[in-house]
């Protein structure tokens, strides 16, 4: 009887999948992304630009958005939607992707993504030190932040289109989600 184990892939094998697709690499396993609904992109769109316009001038970072390669391990490396480095991790930027966890990471998700979202990611970002985590909800309209407490991401806030968020990671920040979601 043959034996046969699951291969374990690493950023290498990542490097080479094809450009015009979209992947990750989950503990391990390639992962294709969904390509993004309207509302994902509209809602994206929005968040990326409130977010750049607080940001902007104050010192305190920088926001980069998708597609753009976190590589957390040699079998980790995704693509959240929005990526913030804070001012003092500036050095985990390269030519080629950010190397390490940056202190702020947002994903918009979609039905097909949820759980991979809500669990998995969630997991890798907190086994690898990422500060905060927001989940953006276009289609219920709501945004999870969750904060790093010792090796887990707790949920600290949820947020829906009538409220105001703010950030532990960017203070001063007073984000009307009105502005974010697209219209009904």
């Amino acid at each position: 009887m043959v034996e046969t184990r699951p291969t374990t892939l690493t950023y290498e094998d990542y490097l080479k999948t094809p450009d015009d697709e979209r992947w990750e690499l989950l503990n391990g396993s390639l992962t294709r992304r969904p390509t993004p609904n309207t509302v994902h992109q509209r809602t994206l769109g929005n968040l990326a630009i409130a977010l750049f316009n607080f940001v902007d001038g104050t010192g305190l970072g920088e926001v980069i958005i998708s597609p753009y390669d976190i590589v957390l391990s040699s079998t980790n490396v995704l693509e959240p939607d929005v990526i913030f480095v804070s001012a003092d991790q500036q050095s985990i930027i390269t030519d080629a992707n950010i190397q390490g966890a940056p202190a702020l990471l947002i994903e918009v998700v979609s039905p097909s993504s949820l759980t991979r979202d809500r669990e998995v990611k969630r997991s890798i970002y907190a086994e690898h030190g990422v500060g905060e985590y927001w989940l953006v909800d276009p289609d219920a309209r709501t945004i999870t932040v969750m904060s790093l407490h010792g090796k887990e991401l707790q949920e600290t806030g949820q947020y829906s289109a009538a409220d105001t968020l703010s950030s532990p990671t960017l203070p001063g920040l007073s984000l009307d989600l009105a502005s974010i979601f697209p219209p009904a």
